[in-house]
């Protein structure tokens, strides 16, 4: 895929609210490398944190009044905590700054239905940062399922897990109830839910949640499984974990259509690479599906430039905010009928 606004003079004003790992890793290098996007301003409470990150000449700030005071942000990055997703955005918003929350977008449908309302009243862009959609194998993918390559696609199945245990990481707050909302579930779960809505072109139309408490001993779920059907009739599955060693084979996505089998390995997750490969109905045969250089960008840069291009554009976003209160609102009627059920750990 072309670089987008390749040339253009114009770049967006950016700043970045929450200075953790993603953002320090992924998000402030891409919004440093994209071609009509500029740093301008970062903020988070934790002097340190915000001392780390990159940018040299960025302006920083521990107070998020003062990087909403700041003339040249007009977009904000937020990768605060969850449960901080809602009132940053309410506050970016009345700002006047467009907005692209990490996910997941709030704890509660509610939250969410007030952030994009209040960006609607402000006249502001709003985005949850979906990366996954991304991709290159993903993107490559949607298209192949787009043309028919597959066939009709019956069953979807994505495992997207992780080793996080409590020892090494006392901060960590994915394992605070309070600031996470829950545990493997939230956290890892709502990539594989809009990523598969995005590869078939379709919606959920009903999940069913079983979660675990079984290995770790913090208060969130260490484990999970996501289970549900689209509105065409194909089935899907999702796998998600805190509990599963790093060393096994762990971030893998199947489509399995009529005509072919696709199977993605080792692209889930915030770096690109990984393998692509088509397995042909009626011969069994395995085809590697090839990733040109261009195409092998990270998926957090191609977000920051399509985010960027849609404000600089005057265009809506590729996807509407409703459909992510949706998909929470799904996510969560599922957890809340499971979540009395999940064991303790032993």
């Amino acid at each position: 895929m072309m670089r987008v606004l390749e040339g253009s003079r114009r770049r967006l004003g950016w700043g970045l609210v929450g200075c953790g790992g993603v953002a320090r890793d992924y998000v402030l290098p891409a919004l440093l490398e994209a071609g009509n996007a500029r740093l301008v301003a970062l903020c988070d409470s934790d002097a340190e944190a915000l001392a780390r990150a990159p940018g040299d000449g960025v302006a920083r700030f521990t107070r998020l009044e003062d990087l909403l005071a700041h003339p040249e942000v007009e977009a904000i990055y937020v990768a605060t905590p969850n449960h901080l997703h809602a009132p940053v955005t309410v506050a970016c918003a009345a700002a006047g700054k467009h907005v692209l929350c990490e996910m997941p977008m709030a704890i509660h449908p509610e939250e969410g239905a007030r952030m994009v309302e209040a960006c609607r009243r402000a006249g502001v862009h709003y985005a949850t940062a979906f990366d996954q959609r991304h991709h290159a194998a993903h993107r490559k993918l949607r298209t192949l399922v787009r043309e028919g390559a597959l066939g009709i696609v019956t069953q979807a199945r994505i495992h997207y897990a992780c080793w996080l245990p409590r020892e090494g990481a006392p901060r960590n707050w994915r394992i605070d109830p309070r600031q996470a909302g829950g545990g493997a579930m939230i956290n890892l779960a709502p990539h594989g839910l809009d990523l598969l809505e995005v590869l078939l072109d379709d919606e959920w139309t009903s999940l069913t949640a079983l979660m675990q408490r079984r290995v770790h001993d913090y208060p969130v779920d260490d484990g999970a499984i996501l289970m549900g059907k689209f509105r065409s009739g194909a089935l899907g599955v999702l796998q998600v974990a805190y509990n599963c060693p790093d060393t096994y084979p762990r971030r893998t996505l199947e489509l399995i259509g009529t005509r072919a089998r696709a199977m993605a390995y080792r692209t889930m997750g915030q770096t690109p690479g990984g393998t692509l490969t088509l397995t042909d109905a009626a011969t069994g045969a395995m085809t590697a599906v090839p990733l040109s250089e261009q195409e092998e960008r990270s998926p957090f840069l191609h977000q920051a430039e399509v985010f960027s291009a849609c404000v600089l554009e005057g265009r809506p976003q590729p996807f509407a905010p409703e459909r992510d209160v949706r998909l929470l609102t799904l996510l969560s009627r599922a957890c809340d009928s499971r979540s009395r059920e999940a064991p303790s750990c032993r």
